[in-house]
């Protein structure tokens, strides 16, 4: 049976993306998106987070997308599959640098919340959207649904953590 490699996250960039060009060309961007769990704590009753930053890097057109659309704080959904690369730092030592290839982007951000409005690249039709014209519905993108966020704490099981088997 073959292995599983994937990947998804739901978060907010942290800072704008960094975006190379490779010798052929090709556009790379890397970003860097904090996802956040947060909890009751049992012996305290005090709320806790735990914020975890996730190093993704796109290329070709989806980096380019980066590049034009996101910013620092924007909010994202990713696929994509963990990659561990090799390379050498300035003393001639092998270093290891494992992240995520993204392979699917879809920005989260209700329309109003980007700066760029309208003009976002619909990869299903292969071209970006006109801007709005009056009140019509162009009917170019389909809305992307919003999660609500989880400002609560999980419902109760009826066990606790400890009671787990793994």
């Amino acid at each position: 049976m073959a292995g599983v490699n994937k990947v998804i996250i739901v978060g907010n960039l942290g800072n704008d993306p960094e975006m190379r060009t490779m010798p052929n060309g090709e556009a790379v961007a890397n970003i860097s998106v904090a996802t956040s769990e947060s909890w009751i704590d049992k012996n305290t009753n005090e709320r806790r987070e735990v914020t975890e930053w996730h190093r993704i890097v796109f290329y070709r057109r989806q980096a380019e997308i980066c590049g034009e659309y996101l910013r620092k704080g924007s909010k994202v959904y990713v696929e994509g599959r963990l990659k561990t690369r090799k390379w050498q730092d300035q003393n001639g030592q092998d270093r290891y640098t494992t992240e995520i290839q993204g392979d699917v982007l879809q920005m989260l951000d209700s329309r109003g919340d980007r700066q760029t409005s309208d003009m976002g690249y619909n990869q299903q039709s292969g071209g970006y959207n006109q801007p709005p014209r009056g009140n019509s519905n162009t009917g170019n993108s389909a809305p992307v649904r919003q999660s609500k966020p989880q400002n609560e704490p999980p419902a109760d099981v009826g066990f606790t953590d400890d009671q787990v088997p793994f």
